[in-house]
């Protein structure tokens, strides 16, 4: 056999297209030979090689191998695992055999190399036989579809395609997968790598051999994620890299790896790791370090710089010691164009941190700085221009909330960037900042007093305390500080006495020894008294350090209260975000400050109420489940309120939560109210709600003790809202209800437990409620009182406009006592109250505020009799219909039908009837009498002065108004000049609404006009026509922001329930946007992001809210101007809206005369996309309309724009050249019209300096005359001017009004 070249024979089967071309002396014919002469040909060479492994090297058995493997693909599955074990099994035959000999050698001290080169060519001829089965195996594996499964069955060969035992041979196939077996092959290879070969081989490119395959099969993402072979694979190549100097090649293998597999980003860094850890080599992991730190990367480049930074997370994670040795070389990639490499270096970072965090090794002081120093390249990164690097950034400070060591000072910036980040344009960071501030609230570390809850009072009030404290110890150290420097001063004085004395000084006087001995140190009493004197100082500074350190910790506590509590009002606008992830963590925030006790976590708490109306479905955001929103808020609500606590007894848990239910009504609106009543039905439908709460709650409602009034009222809303969902919760408490909420009651007869039922009139409940209507007191709330027993009346009396009727007659007699005092018993007629209506001046003035609950009650009568008269037609056909299905099926009585039906429509015409001739005209209704009273009092110019009376008429007179369209038409005048002249705001307020409800009404009413006689021009013959819904847009200049409010509510759903016409007036509507109030502009908002759904709405009013914002008296500031347009243009998407708006905007420029409005309309053409080549072509088409108006800096600029947004458009279409041919008559136009003004402007500067001249010289006699007749052509011809310039503003003006009210000259 001819000499075996290994790097020659792996470069011939490294391409498999040249494969069929590899020239091998002895090949076996595969295709023409069947199964078994193929298996015969095989287990000859498996035999000659099992005998002895150093068979390989004969021709005749390596060519087998040869031929097998180049037609792998023909082969069964018996035949291929079969010539896998012979050439594992003679591989780790011939390496031990060579390892025998290498030691014998090594043992004799023989120096002779061929005792182990002998092997050089076997071992050679095996890598290079598991080489190639590696590639036909995994050729095979990809081929077969998926990874890991059983081979499909190899095409037959052409013996067996016509012979019985090549068919039978097809059958023996067995489930045989490569994954399986690679293990095996890596273990066979590591082994011989095991070898020293340097011995046998001196160029490191034949060791490779073996390690190529391992490369190989690493290029299989399947293959990675078993640990089996993931682990194989890492032994192969360390060892090579340790023992066989594939330092180089696994260096260059790695690079490559991480350019095109990124499912090898993370194992390449474990495989690093296991070099360091077991190995004891760094240099490789240098090396690839310093190589990507000299990397570029474009941004974009999506798929390498993922890998590598991936790649990089992973190493710094299993070690963090080998970057940070190389991370000064890393932190390049902080300027990277890619920003998976910026977010790399960001969590490296993190991981550096946390390990000089944890670590006691090294200088504690220089990793301080080094700390220091990380963190504040993550507060720089925060401001990075891509969202996701902030993210990252916000993430990785989340993990480094949990180090034990807090980082005090740190914190305070993270906490102070969080809120920032709360405000940030992009979702992803929103959310990963309240995450930051969620956490650092439940790590912060302040728990070591007041049991970690963050109460500002609390802290503050010890602060304070600790203050005064050491002010007080300040002031004592002070004072013997100067004692001291006093006493000091004294000795310096005072001539020094000797330090040693004879025995004769015994005859000092006695007046002499006790100054004698306070100087004497060796005297036992001084030396305690200074000692005392210095323990006392000791303690007491050490008292002072120790407040001082106190006071320090205690300020950095309020601090950081401070900083979260400037971030609640942020965070409270989150909670109505759109992002659904958002609006999780927010209400989870609230949930964590809550139970810290965090002073506005109330703010959020009671805000996150209303998120009970979202609709509740789980959706995914960022790969991440999302529960819903609903399901979420009763979750918090329970967790913090309602749920029992396992360190309370039963009855203890019981108290809690009926406490905390009931401190959920204290100061709550009735927005928050009616959301917690939607709360509170949820959780009784799921029986969330202890039958032991109810009844505590019904204690709390029913006891005869002294209670707050508010927890009582308390307890009965709850009871309330829990009864919505179960009815018996009242039902069977009626008892209790009337003797607490009306006083004592016999016992209640009848049933509340079916809807349909309703109660005899005489029933107890009635004869509380008709009480409490009429009771003596004068207080705003009677008239909520008298409301809810009004709409209690007539939802359970069975005849509710009986007792209705007399407790008008009663409160009528209680308003008018002198009509009264002739006959107490006679019944109010219409003709009494005329007769008091002439005189109410008088009368009403004595007791006004009864005769505002007398119209309060007729009113809201009124208005419940209408529902009333609904419900009985609806139970008439109702009643009908059941008769019907009961009745059997005749088909001769379809006469009789049609008689039916004709019947029920006469119900509703009688119903109808009833409504609008006999409620408020019928000669027999008590409802009627009132009607001129309540207009009379309701009318501006009469001298009612209190405003509860007004207040009374005005929503009695609105509610009349709604009962009959004849009394809305006789009336809706005088309620518009209330609307007008109201200096109340409250009367204007039910105005705005009783509008809203008279348009669903009699929507054509409010449609109409009318004359505005207040601006009646007599002398001109002139009057001015109005429409009845001008008075309703109106209320959106309104000063009072009630009213304002309100009116854009109302406007809201009339428009978009399409009840009244848009005519013009959507630009009242637009500057809402811009309100100083937040409720307002948000309204403002969602009616335009409504009215863009329905169709063409929006842009068929466009040009006329353009108009009513820059020109004319309705014009805004031009910042405001451009905010708003901003925002309504992203609605317009469509290209057809664009090209036509386009077209109609350069038509504008005709008629524009300031420079304001050329700058207006420039603006709107800008926001337009221009992503049609038809728009373009409008824009340039109406460029006779714009071209002397260029010459204005901000109108070329806004043009400018255009262009560059034209230009950035990626569109086959786009006209490029038209497009540098416009833009070069642009800069021609905007030239020429500069040139122009400076003329101009020479020329009024020329002739203003000759005006000059002239005046300055002397006066001839006859020269007034000259310049009489001279001037007099000069002032014609300027007159003329100044009325061609007029009359063109004019024209201008009246083309722009559109929209706006019209002057009609009779």
């Amino acid at each position: 056999m001819p000499h075996f070249n290994l790097q020659e024979e792996t470069l011939a089967i490294s391409n498999p297209v040249d494969l069929p071309l590899y020239s091998i002396s002895n090949e076996l014919d595969v295709e023409s030979l069947d199964a078994k002469e193929v298996d015969h040909a095989l287990e000859s060479a498996v035999e000659s090689v099992a005998q002895s492994s150093e068979a390989i090297v004969t021709a005749e058995v390596f060519d087998v191998y040869r031929s097998l493997l180049k037609h792998a693909d023909k082969l069964s599955d018996v035949t291929i695992n079969k010539m896998l074990d012979s050439i594992t099994s003679a591989l780790h035959q011939e390496v031990d055999q060579t390892t025998r000999d290498m030691d014998a050698a090594a043992s004799s001290g023989d120096s002779d190399p061929t005792a182990y080169t002998q092997h050089r060519e076997a071992l050679e001829m095996y890598a290079f036989l598991l080489l190639w089965f590696v590639q036909s195996a995994e050729k095979l594996a990809r081929n077969s579809g998926k990874e890991g499964e059983t081979r499909a069955a190899p095409r037959a060969t052409k013996a067996a395609r016509g012979g019985k035992a090549g068919k039978n041979n097809r059958t023996l196939d067995t489930n045989w997968t490569w994954a399986n077996h690679i293990p095996i092959v890596l273990a066979a290879m590591h082994k011989a790598l095991r070898l020293k070969t340097e011995r046998i081989w001196t160029t490191t490119q034949e060791r490779e051999t073996f390690v190529k395959a391992a490369y190989q099969i690493s290029e299989t993402e399947a293959h990675m994620k078993k640990a089996e072979i993931k682990q194989g694979i890492y032994k192969v190549i360390t060892v090579a890299v340790k023992f066989h100097g594939h330092a180089f090649g696994a260096q260059t293998q790695i690079m490559q790896n991480l350019t095109y597999f990124e499912h090898l980003a993370e194992p390449m860094a474990e495989m690093l790791n296991i070099l360091e850890k077991e190995f004891d080599h760094t240099s490789l992991t240098e090396e690839i370090l310093r190589e990507i730190s000299s990397k570029k990367f474009s941004a974009a480049d999506t798929k390498g710089p993922r890998a590598f930074s991936r790649f990089l997370v992973r190493l710094s994670e299993l070690s963090t010691r080998m970057i940070m040795k190389q991370i000064s070389l890393l932190l390049r990639h902080l300027e990277s164009e890619a920003h998976p490499m910026r977010m790399a270096l960001i969590e490296i970072i993190g991981h550096l941190i946390r390990d000089l965090t944890l670590s006691d090794e090294g200088d504690a002081d220089q990793q301080k700085k080094r700390i220091k120093s990380f963190f504040e390249i993550l507060f720089e990164r925060l401001l990075d221009l891509n969202s996701w690097v902030r993210a990252k950034v916000l993430q990785t400070l989340i993990k480094l909330c949990d180090l034990p060591n807090k980082f005090p000072k740190i914190r305070q910036h993270e906490t102070e960037f969080a809120i920032q980040s709360l405000t940030d344009k992009t979702s992803v960071v929103r959310k990963n900042a309240i995450q930051l501030l969620c956490r650092l609230l439940e790590t912060h570390p302040y728990g070591a007093i007041f049991g970690g809850t963050l109460n500002l009072d609390l802290w503050q009030e010890k602060y304070d305390r600790i203050c005064q404290e050491l002010e007080v110890l300040d002031m004592k150290e002070m004072q013997t500080a100067k004692q001291n420097a006093g006493e000091d001063q004294e000795e310096e004085e005072t001539p020094g006495e000797p330090q040693e004395k004879s025995s004769r000084d015994d005859c000092e006087t006695a007046d002499d020894a006790p100054s004698s001995r306070s100087r004497r140190t060796g005297n036992v009493p001084d030396l305690d008294a200074i000692a005392k004197e210095q323990v006392a100082a000791i303690k007491d500074g050490q008292a002072i350090r120790h407040l001082r350190m106190t006071k320090k910790y205690f300020g950095d506590a309020i601090a950081f209260i401070k900083l979260i509590q400037s971030g609640v009002p942020a965070l409270s606008e989150l909670l109505v975000s759109t992002s659904k992830a958002e609006v999780l963590e927010s209400m989870q925030f609230f949930r964590v400050a809550h139970i810290y006790e965090l002073p506005s976590a109330e703010i959020g708490i009671k805000k996150m109420v209303h998120l009970i109306w979202t609709k509740d479905n789980n959706t995914s955001e960022e790969g991440t489940e999302l529960r819903g929103v609903r399901s979420s808020l009763l979750d918090v609500y329970r967790s913090l309120y309602f749920d029992a606590s396992p360190d309370e007894s039963p009855k203890e848990n019981v108290n809690r939560i009926t406490k905390n239910m009931i401190e959920r009504t204290y100061d709550a609106t009735l927005a928050e109210l009616t959301s917690l009543e939607e709360l509170m039905k949820t959780m009784m439908a799921e029986d969330q709600v202890h039958p032991d709460v109810i009844a505590k709650l019904w204690q709390a409602y029913g006891t005869e003790r002294e209670i707050p009034r508010a927890q009582r009222r308390g307890a009965i809303i709850i009871l309330g809202m829990l009864a919505r969902a179960k009815r018996e919760i009242m039902t069977e408490r009626v008892e209790t209800l009337l003797k607490t909420g009306l006083g004592p009651a016999k016992k209640v007869k009848g049933s509340l437990s079916d809807k349909t039922v309703r109660l005899p009139m005489h029933s107890p409940i009635f004869n509380k409620l008709h009480q409490m209507i009429l009771v003596d007191i004068k207080s705003r709330q009677w008239f909520g009182m008298a409301e809810q027993a009004i709409n209690t009346i007539y939802l359970l009396g069975e005849q509710p406009d009986v007792l209705c009727t007399s407790i008008i007659q009663e409160l009528h007699r209680q308003a008018f006592p002198a009509a009264d005092s002739a006959d107490r018993h006679q019944s109010v007629s219409k003709d009494n109250v005329d007769n008091v209506s002439s005189r109410s001046a008088t009368t009403a003035s004595s007791s006004p505020f009864k005769l505002a609950k007398l119209i309060f009650v007729v009113g809201h009568v009124a208005i419940k009799h209408i529902v009333y008269l609904e419900l009985v037609e609806r139970e008439f056909k109702r009643r009908k219909d059941e008769a019907a299905k009961d009745k059997p099926v005749d088909k001769d009585n379809n006469d009789l039908d049609a008689v039916a039906g004709n019947a029920e429509d006469d119900i509703g015409d009688l119903i109808a009837s009833i409504r609008e001739k006999e409620l408020l005209y019928g000669e027999d209704s008590l409802l009627a009498v009132y009607g001129p009273l309540v207009a009379h009092i309701a009318e501006p110019r009469n001298p009612y002065k209190s405003p509860i009376l007004r207040q009374a008429a005005t929503l009695t007179l609105s509610k009349l108004m709604c009962v009959s369209a004849q009394f809305c038409e006789d009336q809706l005048s005088l309620l518009l000049r209330i609307l007008k002249s109201s200096r109340d705001p409250v009367i204007r307020s039910n105005i705005v609404i009783a509008l809203g409800d008279i348009a669903v009404s009699f929507g054509s009413i409010i449609d109409e006009g009318y004359i505005d006689v207040s601006r009646i021009n007599a002398h001109e013959g002139t009057f001015f026509w109005e429409q009845n819904s001008d008075r309703l847009y109106e209320g959106l200049s309104d000063q009072d922001m009630l009213v304002k409010k309100n009116t854009l509510m109302v406007l809201t759903h009339l428009i978009l329930n399409g009840m009244i016409k848009v005519k013009g007036q959507l630009g009242e509507m637009a500057k809402c946007l811009e309100d100083e109030d937040s409720r307002i502009s948000d309204l403002a908002k969602l009616f335009f992001t409504e009215l863009s759904t329905k169709d063409n709405a929006l842009y068929n009013n466009l040009q006329d809210v353009i108009s009513h914002l820059s020109i004319g008296a309705h014009a805004v500031d031009e910042d405001v101007f451009e905010t708003t347009m901003k925002f309504i243009f992203t609605f317009i998407e469509k290209d057809r809206q664009a090209e036509s708006i386009v077209e109609k905007l350069c038509q504008r420029f005709r008629l524009a005369a300031g420079e304001r409005q050329w700058r207006d309309i420039a603006f709107c053409l800008s926001l337009l996309p221009f992503k049609s080549e038809r728009s373009v072509k409008k824009l340039i088409e109406g460029l006779e309309f714009y071209k002397d108006k260029l010459h204005e800096e901000t109108v070329y600029k806004r043009f400018n724009e255009i262009l560059v947004k034209a230009k950035s458009n990626k569109q086959s279409g786009k006209p490029e050249a038209e497009l540098r041919e416009f833009e070069q008559i642009l800069a021609e136009h905007k030239a020429k019209g500069e040139e122009d003004n400076a003329l101009e402007a020479a020329a009024v500067k020329t002739t203003n300096k000759a005006k000059r001249k002239a005046a300055a010289k002397p006066v001839e006699p006859r020269a007034p005359a000259a310049r009489k007749t001279r001037r007099a052509p000069v002032v014609e011809e300027e007159e003329e001017e100044s009325s061609n310039v007029s009359g063109g503003e004019s024209d201008e003006q009246s083309e722009q009004s559109y929209g706006e009210m019209m002057r009609r000259p009779v």
